[in-house]
């Protein structure tokens, strides 16, 4: 009887643990495929796009202010 009932708690314990590794495995495989779809994101891409479009457009605007001269004195 206990020979039975020690095999039973070793079946037990493999299929806990092949259980947990199995979910583990899953959630590894599920994260990495989360992480490949965002770096392929268009929406990353654009958002760099943006910004640089952004930067340019102050540039621009600051260049321009300073090189205007003023055209009407005050005095």
């Amino acid at each position: 009887m206990c020979e039975e009932m020690s095999s039973a708690l070793i079946h037990d314990k493999l299929f806990i643990k092949t259980f947990w590794e199995q979910k583990i495995d899953h959630h590894t495989s599920m994260t990495e495929a989360e992480e490949q779809r965002r770096k392929s994101s268009a929406l990353t891409k654009l958002r760099d796009e943006w910004l640089k479009r952004l930067e340019n457009r102050t540039k621009h605007l600051k260049n321009f202010g300073d090189n205007r001269s003023p055209s009407v004195s005050t005095t």
